[in-house]
């Protein structure tokens, strides 16, 4: 059984559609495990009919629910929520589903075994009407730590993970200000899991302006939209997340310690030790423009 971790917030406008995406999937052994981060729009409406078309056994509302937590927070909040799932499938209220969407994640993951495994997938990037179905970036080099640190490559509304996976990210709770398929990927990664991602489509995601994050059409575009935020919101985050793995290091592989150890004393130092830091193998970027850019920052940040 996969758990579809649902956080709602005021989605009443797109959420009718996404229900009905999870209904055409070809993989019908899912349930709904939502929670609602403080709507005051139909949303609750929307869920409850939900419910009582698809039976309270398919679909639950957790008892934190309706208190507002953020989304990042809220969707690690439902991670207790399906210790009893076989995977977890975090998804965006406004998002659609194409239908082979968890048929193909069960596949990927049951190759796995009993390891810790992230399925993530490419998507379309379309317009609010859901017309455009754009491709978005498929990422050159290999998910890795501590590749992770430097970069979010994972899209958080096609992710799926495994059993292995989501107890590990439900051990380590996520720093203030993190994303939920940011820290999932860093913690999977440093934890020795693997991350698949899909170069298929499987989700229609919306751009619309009440976006939280957006979709950048190209690398070159990414790079210039860190280089307008600049470094300090990156930096925070970084030092949060080493900060957060090096307390929870017992999880952690013999090889991710040493990098966190190294990086740490890098984001405590000057410039020999920042120096030393960057000599991590794997602490880069994508492409050759952003890690121009992250290295400076972390010089200088």
């Amino acid at each position: 059984m996969i758990a579809i971790l649902l956080s709602t917030f005021n989605g009443a406008r797109f959420l009718p559609e996404q229900l009905q995406s999870f209904e055409r999937q070809t993989d019908a052994a899912w349930r709904v495990v939502w929670r609602d981060d403080g709507s005051t729009d139909a949303t609750r409406s929307i869920m409850a009919d939900f419910t009582a078309r698809i039976g309270q056994a398919r679909c639950r509302e957790t008892l934190g629910s309706g208190v507002h937590l953020g989304a990042a927070q809220s969707f690690l909040a439902l991670l207790p929520e399906a210790t009893d799932a076989d995977a977890v499938a975090f998804a965006d209220q406004d998002d659609v589903w194409l239908p082979d969407k968890l048929t193909r994640a069960r596949a990927a993951l049951e190759a796995a075994g009993n390891r810790a495994m992230l399925y993530c997938a490419r998507q379309y990037l379309v317009d609010e009407n859901l017309q455009g179905h754009n491709l978005s970036i498929l990422p050159g080099d290999k998910p890795g730590f501590p590749a992770s640190l430097t970069q979010n490559i994972v899209h958080g509304n096609t992710m799926v993970m495994n059993r292995a996976a989501a107890d590990l990210v439900s051990r380590m709770p996520g720093p203030p200000g993190t994303v939920h398929d940011w820290w999932s990927y860093i913690v999977i990664t440093a934890c020795g899991g693997e991350v698949v991602i899909d170069p298929k489509p499987v989700v229609l995601y919306r751009q619309h302006k009440s976006n939280l994050i957006g979709s950048p059409p190209s690398t070159i575009a990414r790079a210039l939209a860190a280089l307008r935020r600049g470094p300090g919101i990156f930096m925070t985050m970084m030092r949060r997340h080493v900060g957060q793995l090096a307390a929870h290091a017992e999880y952690l592989t013999d090889q991710a310690r040493c990098d966190v150890s190294r990086i740490s004393d890098g984001l405590r130092g000057g410039i020999a030790p920042r120096s030393r830091a960057l000599r991590c193998p794997g602490l880069k970027r994508q492409t050759e423009l952003e890690n121009m850019l992250f290295r400076l920052w972390f010089m200088i940040g």
